[in-house]
């Protein structure tokens, strides 16, 4: 693989020296460094081309910054296969493979093809009201219904296959990919799923009864929320990044999207080993 994208967080104080480093190891190594975006003012030697002409020309997709920045360069794919490897350049970075003092180390790996991938389903929402379909959005991480102009509560109807599962009197709900699990699904008490298992994990925020708890679905399922009843504008956000407001009476569909996101990992890469970094797990040091 010699053709770099590159979209990195420049707003970080680190990103304009690492994308020096960065350009100066690919020309050693005979490689092409693409941007579609801001990035290329800080990335000498770049080619710089439209997001379209982006996404076809590159072999993988190096994402600098932090959890945002890897979402975004999935957005950017639009479900194109090719492989995406996070370099951290923040502090907790669940999404991010390596930090940014293993890139040269990285590009080595890319050159030579020694790298691993692991497979990372999507999530694909549609919005209707009424009869109509009004968006429709794609989530690495997430759906989540909630927030609004004040504190009044909503009632949500959940079904899966068209099977009613209940009617949650709440604050809000997740609908969280394995990927996503280890973010807002996992502040509002969802469990930790791997990135490999194939199902998705429903989460209710701040319901009204004590015996509410996540639920664990396959993703071969289509969950289908009803907002039956809101006093307020609802916020629907698809990875924190993208969505729209919704109201009472709409209707989300959500489903595992046809075409898998694909993360590029090096030699020795552990799940386990970054749960047990980022979230300060004690015990065996293995």
């Amino acid at each position: 693989m010699k053709k770099i994208g590159v979209l990195a967080n420049c707003h970080k104080p680190k990103a304009p020296a690492v994308l020096s480093r960065l350009a100066e190891k690919a020309t050693a190594l005979g490689m092409k460094l693409y941007t579609c975006d801001a990035t290329g003012d800080f990335l000498p030697g770049a080619i710089r081309v439209s997001p379209p002409v982006f996404t076809r020309q590159i072999d993988v997709l190096m994402a600098l910054g932090g959890d945002g920045t890897v979402l975004r360069a999935v957005r950017t794919l639009g479900g194109i296969d090719k492989p995406v490897l996070g370099v951290n350049l923040g502090s907790l970075g669940f999404l991010t493979s390596i930090t940014e003092g293993n890139l040269g180390r990285a590009l080595d790996v890319i050159r030579k093809g020694t790298f691993t991938t692991s497979i990372r389903s999507i999530a694909e929402c549609r919005l209707f009201r009424g009869k109509r379909q009004i968006a429709s959005y794609r989530g690495l991480n997430d759906v989540v219904i909630g927030w609004g102009i004040s504190s009044r509560v909503n009632t949500l109807s959940v079904s899966v296959d068209r099977k009613p599962v209940a009617a949650y009197v709440c604050d809000g709900l997740i609908v969280s990919t394995p990927t996503g699990s280890t973010g807002h699904s996992l502040s509002a008490g969802g469990p930790i799923l791997h990135p490999a298992s194939p199902c998705f994990v429903i989460s209710i925020i701040c319901p009204h009864t004590l015996s509410t708890r996540p639920l664990v679905v396959s993703d071969e399922s289509r969950i289908t929320v009803q907002i039956v009843k809101a006093l307020k504008k609802l916020l629907l956000s698809v990875d924190g990044q993208e969505g729209c407001t919704v109201q009472q009476g709409d209707r989300l569909e959500i489903r595992r999207f046809a075409r898998p996101a694909r993360f590029v990992h090096l030699p020795g890469y552990s799940y386990f080993s970054v749960l047990r970094q980022k979230l300060n797990w004690r015990g065996s040091s293995i």
